[in-house]
C-alpha cells in the first residue's frame, strides 16, 4: 500500500478532527504538534535515552499516583505496563513530534502520554485513538505537568548518554598517558608564539594534553551528576497544584527506584522552572572540553605535517586516501573530525546559553531546546572520542631522527648556553656574530665563556 493510501482512524478535538495511521500509538495532539510545530526534522525518536528518561518519570509517576490512591488498580496497572514496554525499546518509531517544538514542550509530553494510554488500553482490549478506559491526560499524566516531567526527563537523559562519553574520555585520557610515557626519551624542540624555543621531551608535551583531559572530565562529571536535583512533583510553576501532597511525598523515592539513579528534589522548585542555569553550566563544561579537544587535535595536526616540507615530529596513522588529486598523499582526517565535532558543540552551546538568556517570568519554555542540543553535543563528542582515541592516538609514533635535528637547531642552543653564560653575553655574541658561525664556534670548542664578562 503506497503511503497516500495508509489506513487511517480519525480523532477529534476542541479545535477539529484529524486523520492518523490506524495503527499509530500516538494521536491527535501529537499530530497538531507534527503539523503545526515541526521544523528542524530531528525527532524524538532519534533520542532513546530521552524516550525511556520519559518513560520511567511516567512509570514513577504512576507509582506515586497508585500509592496515594488517584488511580483505579487495573489502569495503573496497564499504564506500568505500557511504560515498561517503552524502556525496554520497544515502540519508539512511534515519538515522531519535532524535539525542538515550541509550546515548553507539551508535544513531547503529549506524544508519550498517548503512546503510553494507547499501550495500556490495547491491553485491556480497548481501541486505539478511543482512550478508554485509559486516558492520555486524566490518568497518563495525573499529577504532572508537561514542565516538571519533561525538566527531569532530559536531565534523566543528560545523565544516561553521558555514562558513554565518560567511558571514552577515560580511555582518551588513559591512552595520552600511556604515549606520554612512551615519548619520554625522545627529546625535540618547543615553541613559543609558533617560533622556536627550549629542547623539550615530546613525553613531557604530552602529559600537557593529558593533564588538561582529565580536568576537564573531572569538571565536566560533576556538573552532570549535579543535574540529579529535580522538579518531579512541582507541576508548572512550581507550587505543585494538581498533585496531592502523598503523591509529592513519595514521587521522588518512586523515580530513584525506576531509574537507579541517585535523584533529589531541587531546593527551591520556583527557581527550577524559570531557570535553567544548571543545564547551561553543564553545556559550558561539555564546551570546555570541546575546546580543549580542538587545541590537542590542532597540535597533532601541525606537529605531524609534511612529512618533508612541515614540523614531521610526529607520524600519525594513516586510516584512508588523503586526496584525489595527490597520489599518496595522506591527511590528518581523525583530528579534523574531532576538530569540527568540537565546533558542533561550541555551537550547541551557544543555543544553550541562548535558552538560558531568553528564560522569562515563571517558567523557561525553551528547556527542551536546550537539553536536546546538549544531547546532540553528547552524541558527537562521543563517537568522535572513539575514533580520535583508536584509530589516532593509540598508534601516533615519533619521528625521533626529525625530533633530534630540531632540538638541535639554533635556538635550543642559544637557550643552553644563555644558562651558562646569561643573557647578556649571550645576547652580545649573537649581535656580534651572524647563527652559522655562532653554530660553527659551537660545535669547535671556540667560545671563550669569558665572553660574559
Amino acid at each position: 500500500m503506497w503511503a497516500d493510501e495508509v489506513e487511517k482512524r480519525t480523532e477529534r478535538d476542541y479545535f477539529g478532527k484529524v486523520d492518523i495511521p490506524k495503527d499509530a500509538l500516538y494521536g491527535i495532539q501529537t499530530m497538531r504538534t507534527v503539523q503545526n510545530l515541526s521544523f528542524s526534522g530531528q525527532l524524538l525518536k532519534n533520542y532513546p535515552e530521552y524516550i525511556v528518561s520519559l518513560a520511567m518519570v511516567k512509570k514513577a509517576a504512576t507509582l506515586a499516583n497508585q500509592e496515594a490512591g488517584i488511580l483505579p488498580p487495573s489502569i495503573g496497572t496497564a499504564i506500568l505496563n505500557a511504560c515498561d514496554q517503552i524502556i525496554q525499546g520497544n515502540y519508539h518509531d512511534h515519538f515522531i513530534v519535532d524535539i525542538f517544538h515550541g509550546g515548553g514542550g507539551i508535544g513531547t509530553n503529549m506524544n508519550v502520554n498517548e503512546v503510553l494510554a494507547n499501550l495500556a488500553n490495547e491491553s485491556l482490549e480497548g481501541t486505539l485513538g478511543v482512550y478508554t478506559p485509559v486516558h492520555p491526560v486524566e490518568h497518563v499524566n495525573a499529577s504532572q505537568s508537561t514542565s516538571d516531567v519533561c525538566h527531569t526527563s532530559i536531565r534523566l537523559a543528560i545523565v544516561r548518554c553521558f555514562e558513554r562519553l565518560d567511558h571514552k574520555l577515560t580511555k582518551m585520557h588513559a591512552t595520552i598517558e600511556k604515549k606520554s610515557q612512551e615519548f619520554m626519551s625522545v627529546t625535540t624542540i618547543s615553541r613559543t608564539c609558533l617560533q622556536d624555543a627550549m629542547r623539550i621531551r615530546l613525553g613531557d608535551a604530552f602529559s600537557g594534553y593529558a593533564s588538561v583531559l582529565k580536568r576537564r572530565h573531572i569538571s565536566l562529571r560533576e556538573s552532570v551528576m549535579s543535574l540529579l536535583t529535580i522538579n518531579l512533583g512541582a507541576t508548572v510553576i512550581g507550587n505543585g497544584v494538581g498533585a496531592s501532597e502523598k503523591y509529592k511525598e513519595v514521587v521522588i523515592e518512586k523515580l530513584r527506584d525506576v531509574s537507579n539513579m541517585d535523584v533529589s528534589k531541587r531546593d527551591n522548585l520556583f527557581d527550577a522552572a524559570q531557570n535553567i542555569d544548571d543545564l547551561a553550566h553543564m553545556s559550558k563544561e561539555l564546551s570546555l572540553l570541546a575546546t580543549s579537544l580542538i587545541k590537542v587535535a590542532k597540535d597533532l595536526r601541525l606537529l605531524s605535517s609534511g612529512p618533508e616540507a612541515g614540523f614531521a615530529e610526529i607520524t600519525l596513522p594513516s586510516v584512508q586516501a588523503g586526496s584525489s588529486f595527490f597520489p599518496g598523499k595522506v591527511n590528518p582526517v581523525i583530528p579534523e573530525t574531532m576538530i569540527q565535532s568540537c565546533f558542533q558543540v561550541l555551537g550547541c552551546d551557544r543555543i544553550v546559553q541562548a535558552a538560558l538568556e531568553h528564560g522569562e517570568l515563571d517558567l523557561n519554555i525553551f528547556e527542551g531546546m536546550a537539553g536536546a542540543n546538549i544531547l546532540n553535543g553528547l552524541y558527537m563528542l562521543t563517537n568522535t572520542s572513539h575514533s580520535f582515541t583508536e584509530l589516532c592516538l593509540k598508534d601516533i609514533a615519533p619521528n625521533e631522527e626529525r625530533c633530534t635535528e630540531l632540538s638541535n637547531t639554533f635556538i635550543p642552543v642559544i637557550v643552553e648556553l644563555k644558562e651558562q653564560m646569561g643573557y647578556s653575553a649571550v645576547s652580545k655574541l649573537i649581535k656580534e656574530h651572524d647563527r652559522k658561525s655562532i653554530k660553527y664556534l659551537l660545535n669547535n670548542g671556540g667560545i671563550d665563556h669569558d665572553t660574559r664578562n
